[in-house]
């Protein structure tokens, strides 16, 4: 059973990942796909930081804390990254990736 100080955070991590692996296959499909290459690649990474941070709480890792800050790091990357193209996609990535630095800072601290 997933320990209760981290469900938040777990959930964020999740939903965070969800969002980044959408975004970077929607860039795919844009016109643009060339100024879209950052995007993507930190889209992978997030996503599957993420994951590793999600996978790492529900185990109750002893370095859950170390991981979940370098998750809010990517993450930070990465909203500022798709909150710079106006796509929907983007836009609503960015959004899950500010929420899911905030909540890891908050786990991490």
């Amino acid at each position: 059973m997933l320990p209760e100080e981290y469900r938040e955070c777990v959930d964020a991590c999740n939903r965070c990942a969800d969002a980044c692996d959408h975004c970077s296959t929607a860039c795919l499909e844009e016109d643009n796909i060339a100024e879209m290459a950052e995007c993507i690649r930190l889209d992978m990474d997030c996503a599957a930081l993420c994951r590793f941070a999600a996978a790492a709480m529900a185990r109750g890792s002893k370095f859950a804390p170390q991981i979940c800050k370098l998750c809010a790091e990517i993450c930070d990357a990465c909203a500022k990254e798709c909150g710079k193209h106006e796509a929907p996609h983007c836009q609503a990535c960015a959004k899950a990736c500010s929420e899911c630095a905030e909540s890891c800072r908050a786990m991490a601290a």
